[in-house]
């Protein structure tokens, strides 16, 4: 499903258009996008669609188009330290956009059917984590991956503050997915082909709000073993975080608030996430919805939010901004406040290697 908005040429370009196109509407979720590049979830033989607002499927693995991470993202309302699971967690990328707004005391799990796209979300996750400087890693909730059916979890497990199902949910199991979420909890899936928020405000009171429509491969319904039973899905234990962690978290979090504090006094603003790049801006046009379904293609129509036709002269518009910016400007190399910080401290080399190392070996 996707091509509600223009292709970029880089991740932040694709992020550019999809602000521009309102599917990006909130300060979190465009940081989130902006933190990890989608090309970095392809198969390096596809990467050239990675920018492209297009669903991608290989094998078992599969990402959805962006303007429909974006319309989810916004739609779970994500907030600091809630917990959250993902149903059909697929390559990760969604879990791990989540996880940069959970923050370290949030619980982020993930439900895949086949294995072979769990490793390969647990690859991801770990390139993301060693090469990443977007986010401080002490404020990300590292997502778990159980391999199993999600129509099969563990009646006894937890209860969510969010859901999200990657796979078109069937009439007779929407109960079931109700049934997983907290109360004032928020549940999003493809449902009767459209995209679905659901709200729980009380033990048996729901609010529906039915977002954009789609078409999704629908959700596989379970195999049961020659016992007749099936096989329950347990999900991961909730991590209690030691002491040492909680010191750290909050001795980084007091550095960042000082940094933070200085940046203000000094330029009468907070720290901007600015896109490394001068964008050109591109007009917004109506466009068809191709959806692709292993050998089957479904079209529809989405209404882009931000149709352009004040008949704008493009071609002028983009040569002033060629004139405005210098022929292959170079960005300057991102700068980490933070760890500058810890090592200015009047403290011993090994305290301050452990204030900025975060993840055992």
């Amino acid at each position: 499903m996707g091509g509600a908005v223009s292709a970029g040429e880089d991740n932040d370009e694709l992020i550019d258009n999809l602000k521009e196109a309102q599917y990006i509407r909130t300060e979190l979720v465009e940081q989130a996008f902006r933190a990890i590049d989608r090309a970095d979830y392809y198969l390096e033989e596809f990467k050239e669609n990675a920018y492209k607002d297009l669903a991608w499927k290989h094998g078992n693995i599969h990402l959805s188009a962006p303007c429909i991470y974006s319309e989810v993202m916004e739609a779970l309302d994500l907030q600091p330290g809630l917990s959250f699971l993902n149903l059909g967690s697929g390559t990760g990328y969604l879990s791990s956009m989540v996880g940069l707004i959970l923050g370290p005391f949030g619980v982020n799990h993930g439900v895949e059917l086949h294995s072979d796209v769990i490793e390969y979300a647990k690859q991801k996750l770990d390139f993301f984590i060693r090469t990443s400087d977007s986010f401080d890693k002490f404020d990300f909730c590292e997502p778990s991956f159980v391999t199993g059916n999600c129509l099969e979890i563990s009646p006894d497990c937890s209860q969510y503050d969010r859901v999200y199902c990657g796979a078109g949910v069937q009439k007779e199991h929407e109960e079931y997915m109700k049934n997983l979420l907290k109360v004032g909890g928020i549940l999003v899936m493809p449902l009767e082909e459209k995209l679905t928020k659901i709200t729980r405000t009380g033990p048996s009171a729901w609010e529906t709000k039915k977002i954009l429509a789609v078409s999704f491969a629908p959700l596989i319904q379970p195999c049961h073993s020659e016992s007749g039973k099936s096989r329950l899905v347990q999900l991961p234990p909730v991590a209690v975080r030691s002491l040492q962690d909680l010191a750290r978290i909050a001795i980084r979090g007091t550095i960042k608030k000082i940094i933070h504090q200085e940046t203000v006094s000094r330029n009468g603003n907070g720290l901007k996430n600015t896109p490394r790049f001068k964008r050109r801006r591109v007009r917004r046009r109506r466009m068809e919805t191709i959806v692709f379904l292993d050998k089957e293609v479904f079209a529809s129509r989405i209404s882009n939010p931000s149709d352009d036709n004040s008949g704008e002269d493009l071609e002028e518009e983009r040569r002033e901004e060629e004139e405005k910016t210098p022929p292959e400007t170079k960005p300057d190399p991102p700068v980490n406040f933070l760890r500058q910080k810890v090592l200015s401290l009047p403290l011993p080399d090994p305290l301050k290697y452990y204030l900025l190392y975060y993840r055992e070996k």
